[in-house]
């Protein structure tokens, strides 16, 4: 059975008084998402779950699904008559030479390179002044390009060999591929069914891993929640690699990551049961019968190694600091009860890296960087001057490098990559990058809003310069609000499309998030989730009452738990937005857990078993589960992919079908599924591409733009 929507969009003036094109209404025909009855119960309450069915990724019922969901989503947007010029606008726009910072590795500087469109980066290396040649190149992994790189080189210590993870269509599983430096031959057996690992060496022997037992079921959905750290040796077969902890009843963990330290003397191992708090433990290599030592029993706080010199460890830890700081600690006594500060708390959040035989602490003022250097005494040197405000990231090789490199960006800044000179702190622009934008046009603002409960919550608004703060400004507020992970400044080509068009791009620093500390971050979390949510809801009302746009013009964006944020929002205010665009997101709170590695996420959420008060909390704001009949929901464009083994898709499935089973009035309620696709690392440049003119196309028009707001800009790709 099928049912129709009809599309109208009230006339718009935006830019001039020149009467608009004749608005032609687009007919939606969407198939009717079958319902079954399935029930559960959660202390004693009974929920109806009519669209479980399309949590089996692997039925030919939710391929066919996933087919005709796409065919009505691309029918739709095949009718937008300015798609193809945001996409042609993409591809010039993209369309430059990006080459990152080189590093040094033996005998090779290498170098990462994309000409401008090609689907993945190249790894290059060059000797001396020699030229420079193709090392890898992930575009030759397939003929689509959703084959990626699933992270860096990891050099064995004489760097005659190197291993490096590929990810297959998105997927957070991944194969390790070991290959001759010198020959670029791949000289041992891929490594198969890894998920969530570094690549540590033991000198040039083997190197640990970390993966899950292969789940029964479908990979891509079934839970995974035991973690192990395993050794590979050089020239042996994997199955006989043994396990180095998380084997026994007592090492049943989540998250188990080991890294050797440079000189090779100790293995360090941080566990959790969450995406918060860690384990530590520790075992000396100098010895092979060495027991792994206990640092830290308990998962209250986070806490990681960052440096040793010979027994004595640099430690980074929020362990009575909220916002981190770096402690001493002999390795032959390394317990709590024997850390001596080294780098104490600020008010500011701490990250750190080390390089040229300093340590340089990366602060978070408000979102936005500043870097101190210090020298192994722990004697500040000088704060470094960066090129402005923004996000500067880096600061890190080899304790025998003379230079170091480190990148910085904003909102209206590209990135561009600086040299740095530790001894006496200058910086010099290394390479600053060919794209045809103009920051000068624009601007971007940081300011403090007020949220439901007072708090004071920073945003950063970013635009082009001389726009009217008439109400009638198209406007993107984007935010994440969760995991202890900030939203600090950075570029975005996709973004400058948007605002060439005359639009806002609006970021908001929600609770929840990592740029005020543990404190911030604990506040928008399990039974104070809500606190994210009005955060993003104040947001939105600000950008109203100062007439930076209005409700017609609003859209809201978010990808994983921005997705949910995304979802609770445009449920909880149906009126407040125009779109909304949730994106790879937890929509389902009362069975995320049950997918994957979801389980680790009960940290920040809780779960529907933890108690009827939970239970209770979590349904309250479930986007899947708060779905009503009769209300009148803002265009809306789901997207996922359907190898998305982080947030499984049917998150995403299931709060479409809810949709459109439920929507009144004429807004759409579309899902568009990427193929071959995951969570959203090393997706393609032409899927990316694709996906943004889709996007925000999507956006635009059902803001009621039948052309584009700035069609100047796009005059060259017309017809």
């Amino acid at each position: 059975m099928k049912h129709l929507l009809k599309i109208s969009f009230l006339a718009i003036l935006f830019f001039s008084c020149e009467k608009e094109p004749e608005k032609k209404p687009i007919t939606v025909t969407y198939t009717e998402t079958q319902q079954k009855e399935v029930v559960d119960t959660y202390f004693e309450t009974e929920v109806k779950d009519p669209y479980r069915w399309l949590e089996d990724d692997r039925s030919k019922e939710t391929e066919a699904w996933v087919k005709d969901q796409n065919k009505t989503t691309f029918d739709y947007l095949d009718k937008i008559p300015f798609r193809e010029a945001l996409k042609k606008r993409y591809e010039k726009l993209f369309n430059y030479e990006k080459i990152s910072a080189p590093f040094i590795r033996g005998e090779y500087t290498y170098f990462y390179k994309n000409n401008g469109l090609q689907n993945q980066y190249v790894i290059y290396r060059q000797k001396g002044d020699g030229e420079p040649e193709v090392f890898l190149d992930p575009n030759k992994f397939s003929e689509d390009g959703t084959i990626s790189m699933g992270g860096g080189l990891s050099f064995s210590d004489d760097k005659k060999t190197v291993a490096y993870a590929i990810s297959e269509g998105g997927s957070d599983w991944r194969k390790i591929v070991i290959m001759d430096v010198a020959s670029k031959e791949v000289i041992e057996d891929t490594l198969v069914d890894i998920k969530f690992s570094g690549i540590s060496w033991k000198k040039n022997d083997g190197f640990y891993y970390s993966s899950y037992d292969k789940p029964k079921g479908s990979e891509l959905s079934a839970k995974t929640d035991r973690h192990k750290l395993y050794y590979h040796k050089l020239g042996t077969s994997q199955k006989n690699d043994p396990v180095i902890f998380g084997d026994t009843e007592g090492e049943k963990y989540r998250y188990v990551y080991g890294g050797v330290t440079k000189d090779g003397k100790y293995l360090f191992i941080s566990a959790a049961i969450s995406t918060s708090g860690n384990k530590m433990f520790m075992k000396d290599l100098s010895k092979p019968n060495n027991k792994i030592v206990t640092i830290l029993d308990n998962t209250d706080t986070d806490s990681n190694i960052i440096e040793n010199v010979g027994s004595k460890l640099y430690i980074m830890t929020n362990m009575n600091a909220p916002n981190r700081k770096v402690i001493t600690v002999d390795a032959s006594n390394p317990s709590p009860e024997n850390w001596v500060d080294f780098i104490p708390e600020t008010e500011n959040v701490l990250s750190i890296s080390k390089g040229a035989g300093y340590f340089y602490t990366k602060y978070m003022v408000d979102a936005v960087s500043k870097v101190l250097q210090y020298d192994y005494d722990g004697n500040l040197v000088r704060e470094v001057t960066l090129p402005g405000v923004g996000s500067a990231s880096g600061f890190s090789g080899e304790k025998e490098d003379e230079i170091l490199y480190y990148s910085f960006s904003n909102y209206k800044t590209p990135g561009t990559t600086y040299t740095y000179n530790p001894k006496d702190g200058t910086s010099n622009v290394y390479r600053k990058p060919g794209i045809d934008f103009n920051p000068d046009e624009y601007e971007s603002n940081q300011i403090f809003y007020t949220s439901k409960d007072g708090t004071k919550v920073p945003m950063i608004i970013t635009h082009k310069k001389g726009i009217k703060m008439n109400g009638k400004n198209p406007t993107i507020l984007y935010g994440y609000g969760g995991f202890n992970i900030p939203l600090t400044p950075s570029f975005s080509v996709a973004n400058v499309i948007w605002m060439e068009q005359g639009g806002i791009y609006a970021v908001a620093n929600l609770r929840g998030g990592g740029e005020y500390g543990k404190e911030w971050h604990d506040a928008g979390t399990k039974m104070q989730k809500q606190n994210v949510f009005d955060d993003f809801i104040a947001a939105a009302e600000y950008l109203i009452a100062e007439k930076y746009t209005s409700s017609d013009f609003l859209a809201i964006r978010g990808g994983s738990n921005g997705g949910l944020l995304v979802g609770a929002t445009m449920t909880q205010r149906p009126d407040l937005m125009k779109v909304a665009l949730p994106a790879v997101g937890v929509l389902d709170m009362l069975r995320y857990h049950k997918f994957t590695a979801g389980a680790g996420w009960a940290y920040d959420y809780g779960t529907a078993d933890d108690s009827k008060e939970m239970f209770e909390y979590l349904k309250g704001y479930s986007p899947v589960h708060n779905v009503k009949k009769g209300v009148a929901y803002p265009a809306t464009m789901v997207t996922t992919g359907d190898h998305d083994d982080r947030v499984v898709p049917a998150h995403s499935f299931k709060f479409a079908a809810e949709l459109q089973a439920k929507q009144a009035g004429n807004n759409p309620t579309l899902i568009r599924i990427e193929t071959d696709a995951g969570h959203g690392a090393g997706t393609p440049i032409s899927k990316t591409i694709e996906q943004y003119a889709d996007i925000y196309g999507f956006t635009l028009f059902n803001m009621g733009f039948t052309e584009l707001p700035n069609k100047a800009v796009l005059e060259e790709f017309k017809n």
